[in-house]
């Protein structure tokens, strides 16, 4: 079997603790705060880049999203993927886990196909974990989810992987092509390669699709594509302790906690 081309599909998320909620429109707001790559699918792009260091082969990076996400492909390639892909138009924009499976399948068919596709489990964004079951089933190849460990068979073009449970795990094989979903954690990213670092960031291409580049149907694109429909949006109650601070002279304080613990306390 030649080497692998694996097929990451990486999204650039905004970072947690900085994102708000638009009352109006009911999606997220990221004007106010700062970008990073999806921590599982950093896991993914390692994995892949453990299985080229294996087995040979290439990587591709795919993404959908805004201009501004192309910074964050060329650090996939710096890390030692090959080629990059943004999907970016403002057609694509409020799609749910179904117009965002389906985009990026198309993605992937307009590449060329691959040999795997490898996705993180979920985005800290969304946390539906929908995302790389939809693309399997718009291509229609078999998948594993929760994936753990990953080991290929080059003669049989089988694929071995560990997928982890709440139990414990259990170890499943399918045919390639397929399509994994990695959990979070399962390795440590690498660090970038200086040495491909210019050629990432000044030299290497990215390509960029619009929907009337591929030709995708409108009626599966975007926010007028998702049948997903927010209906409202509130915040969560606060789960914070009750909290009392304590002044005086040490003893003083001692005495007052324990005045305070002490109907707390059943002695035996």
């Amino acid at each position: 079997m030649p080497g692998l081309h694996t097929i990451v599909c990486l999204k650039v998320v905004p970072k947690s603790e900085e994102v708000s909620v638009d009352p109006e429109t009911r999606t997220l707001d990221r004007g106010n705060a700062r970008s990073e790559i999806n921590g599982q699918d950093m896991n993914a792009l390692e994995a892949a880049l453990d299985l080229k260091d294996t087995y040979g082969g290439r990587i591709t990076i795919l993404s959908m999203g805004p201009p501004f996400f192309e910074p964050f492909l060329r650090l996939g390639l710096a890390m030692g993927a090959d080629a990059a892909y943004l999907m970016s138009d403002r057609a694509f924009g409020g799609a749910d886990t179904l117009a965002t499976s389906y985009t990026l399948a198309a993605g992937i068919k307009a590449i060329g196909g691959c040999d795997l596709v490898l996705c993180g489990e979920e985005s800290s964004d969304g946390a539906t974990a929908q995302v790389p079951p939809g693309i399997a089933e718009w291509l229609d190849l078999p998948q594993i989810t929760y994936v753990s460990r990953v080991q290929v068979m080059k003669k049989a073009r089988l694929l071995r992987a560990r997928r982890q449970l709440q139990s414990g795990y259990e170890m499943v094989e399918t045919l390639l092509p397929c399509v994994l979903s990695v959990k979070l954690g399962i390795n440590e990213p690498r660090f970038l390669d200086f040495q491909r670092w210019e050629w990432a960031m000044e030299e290497a291409p990215v390509t960029v699709w619009t929907a009337a580049d591929l030709g995708l149907d409108e009626g599966y694109l975007g926010l007028p594509g998702s049948p997903t429909a927010v209906s409202s949006v509130g915040a969560a109650p606060s789960a914070q302790r009750r909290g009392e601070f304590l002044s005086g002279t040490p003893q003083e304080e001692a005495q007052q906690l324990l005045e305070r613990i002490r109907p707390l306390v059943r002695l035996s």
